[in-house]
């Protein structure tokens, strides 16, 4: 699978990358579809502390540590589970961050995270302190490079701005375009985007088309279910007769804007990471084929944390 430069780092990730919150506890089944993964070429693996209470990183850290030197670990930080672990707060404070990256080095058995995240984050969190903890841990070689998972202009640019990010985490679909706005600042900057929900909740997955005209259909932030009807079957008729298919549209449609480093899919099940495979190997799609695609879709902007 094709790898791509995160930022102006010296990470290569596979312009898929498997998002692991999907996986579940059981280790010998998520052990089956993080192996699929690898033999897809996928060398690129997100986690979270928060998923699962950190067992998400133990199995991550189970499966991965011996080709730990083959792989890429990128983890998250921020959201902290309180004592009952029946909820979380926000805490984005260098206190925090600091103890935080040793519990998950621990439970990801390495001596080190390719990529630290920031999970979330607003524009009244003490970013400069938050920005020290993350300097300082790669000073002291515990992370190699780290970035943010924000969908907000404002954070963006703060850190942008302030910080030595490499990577912004952000959702990103064709139901989804607000990130569009920002890609040309990210670029030139020199900092990549990592896409998360580019099947929109499944909304632009094959599985779709078996509920398109049930009342089961659901809409999507700005689009009612009435409305993804309508764009659904204009895609279909204009670019499935290509051979197309709506994962291989919703996927290559994130990976051909030259911000966007590596989508990051989900997957519950083998076949799932299979499917997703196919779609990122496909035929780029054409440039007739991305106008069209813009031309049906809505161009949204973010209109709030600007």
């Amino acid at each position: 699978m094709e790898k791509r430069q995160l930022g102006n780092s010296d990470l290569w990730v596979s312009k898929m990358g498997l998002g692991c919150m999907s996986l579940g506890t059981n280790s010998d089944h998520a052990e089956k579809i993080i192996q699929a993964a690898l033999d897809q070429g996928i060398n690129y693996f997100d986690t979270a502390d928060l998923y699962d209470y950190g067992v998400n990183e133990e199995i991550i850290g189970k499966v991965l540590s011996p080709i730990r030197d083959q792989v890429i670990i990128a983890t998250k930080v921020g959201n902290r589970w309180n004592d009952q672990k029946d909820g979380w707060h926000w805490d984005p404070s260098k206190a925090y961050i600091k103890n935080a990256v040793k519990n998950s080095l621990k439970r990801l058995q390495t001596d080190y995270i390719d990529l630290y995240q920031l999970h979330g984050g607003t524009i009244d969190d003490p970013s400069e302190e938050t920005i020290e903890a993350f300097e300082e841990l790669q000073q002291e070689g515990l992370i190699r490079y780290y970035g943010i998972s924000s969908i907000r202009p404002n954070v963006i640019k703060l850190f942008a701005e302030k910080s030595s990010i490499v990577s912004n985490m952000m959702q990103y679909s064709l139901l989804d375009r607000r990130p569009e706005e920002l890609f040309p600042f990210l670029e030139e900057e020199k900092i990549s985007v990592v896409t998360r929900g580019s099947v929109a909740k499944g909304l632009l997955s094959d599985k779709v088309l078996e509920r398109l005209d049930s009342e089961e259909l659901e809409g999507y932030l700005n689009y009612t279910a009435a409305e993804v009807r309508e764009l659904i079957k204009s895609i279909q008729a204009k670019l499935f007769s290509t051979g197309r298919t709506m994962n291989e549209i919703a996927l290559q449609y994130n990976l051909a804007h030259e911000a966007v480093a590596a989508v990051v899919t989900g997957a519950s099940s083998v076949e799932q990471v299979k499917d997703n495979a196919r779609a990122v190997k496909a035929t780029p799609l054409h440039k007739e084929e991305i106008e069209y695609l813009k031309w049906i879709t809505k161009e949204t902007r973010y209109d709030h944390h600007r």
